[in-house]
């Protein structure tokens, strides 16, 4: 059956996308169950009791819609940052947050810089609204902040995307680099500065939150996804001046999130020693990672996130034949960068000591099969 004759010129335009292939796809594909899901940034180690306790709690109340305002959720946020509520914009997670930014600042046809192998789901909502891509590769596998700089002005860029710390390679910058970077930017090119992983980073990696929040072009997003053991739950935020958080609401959707979803991220960071012993699992597991790629001749690069990127001292084909027979073979699902040369290495998300067993016996086994 064909499609409907009148979509826009953009929407025809478009290629069919799927950011990310699911390992819920993968099982499908290959009719075979994941044994470890580890390679998807979640939180294995789930959210705290309390926060279940009160998910479970607030589901008597699903027949209701949330609170458009999603005031409680912004009042605990303000108190936690040391911001008025003012300050915040609440979404389904930061990948709807993204797109609400894009269609805010980009006009169809418009340059928007990022760099060549960084968050995809960023530039499917850049393509999606009609902006132009402009990358910069990677240095050192690290964002290069000169080189995005550079292109903002060549190109009079509307916006430019900087994740701090990296997905997908997991390397940071240090806060005052970064706050040197939105410094040097143009007043009228948007930072979109996504911290996702900022509850992982080691300290001094986040610039603090009154260094950058009078600046009407940074706009922070942050996540109950990664630390907070959320993902499914989709909640995200936005830290910006009171007139950019306001701007959300020309277009957000009202009624997006969900009370359960909003009592989980309340509940969450209300119980910051439940935090504090995942940040402890997750440091350990990546050091786990790294123990276990070294065993088997590989090395680990650094990571200031829930994950970890190994370099496999070959190439794509190399790497994609590792991430391909873990999965069909022993069940092991992890991913790897999609552009080179990051896509020399593969990424394992931080997790519970039986996923890290069954990865600790299959990465030997994968390899030794591929020599």
């Amino acid at each position: 059956m064909s499609a409907f004759s009148r979509f826009t010129p953009l929407a025809q335009s478009l290629p069919a996308s799927v950011p990310f292939v699911g390992p819920e796809a993968l099982e499908r594909r290959l009719g075979r169950k994941v044994a470890a899901r580890i390679g998807a940034n979640e939180s294995g180690f789930g959210p705290a009791p309390s926060v279940l306790a009160a998910m479970r709690d607030a589901a008597e109340g699903i027949w209701q819609y949330n609170d458009p305002e999603n005031v409680a959720l912004k009042q605990a946020l303000a108190a936690d940052l040391g911001v008025t509520s003012a300050h915040l914009a609440i979404g389904e997670g930061i990948d709807a947050l993204l797109g609400q930014i894009v269609r805010l600042t980009v006009a169809p046809g418009q340059p928007v810089v990022t760099s060549l192998g960084a968050y995809p789901t960023f530039n499917y909502h850049v393509t999606g609204h009609g902006g132009r891509l402009v990358t910069v590769p990677y240095h050192n596998d690290r964002e290069d902040l000169d080189a995005l700089l550079d292109a903002v002005r060549r190109e009079d860029a509307p916006l430019v995307y900087l994740a701090n710390p990296d997905n997908p390679m997991g390397s940071w910058w240090p806060a005052a680099r970064v706050a040197d970077f939105a410094d040097a930017l143009p007043e009228t090119t948007l930072l979109v500065l996504d911290e996702a992983y900022g509850e992982t980073a080691p300290e001094g990696t986040l610039p603090a939150i009154d260094r950058l929040i009078e600046r009407p072009n940074v706009m922070r997003t942050r996540t109950f996804s990664k630390a907070y053991g959320l993902a499914g739950a989709r909640v995200g935020y936005v830290i910006s001046t009171p007139d950019n958080a306001a701007a959300f609401d020309k277009i957000r959707n009202h009624f997006g999130m969900n009370r359960v979803a909003t009592a989980g991220a309340l509940a969450a960071l209300a119980d910051q020693a439940y935090l504090q012993t995942v940040l402890t699992r997750i440091d350990a597991s990546r050091e786990r990672i790294g123990r276990i790629a070294s065993a088997c001749g590989l090395v680990a690069l650094p990571s200031a996130t829930n994950f970890v990127a190994i370099d496999t001292g070959r190439d794509e084909g190399h790497a994609r034949a590792i991430v391909d027979r873990l999965m069909a073979d022993h069940g092991v699902f992890i991913r790897m960068p999609g552009v080179a040369p990051l896509n020399r290495c593969i990424r394992i998300s931080t997790g519970p000591e039986a996923e890290m067993a069954l990865l600790e016996d299959a990465l030997p086994q994968v390899l030794k099969a591929l020599a």
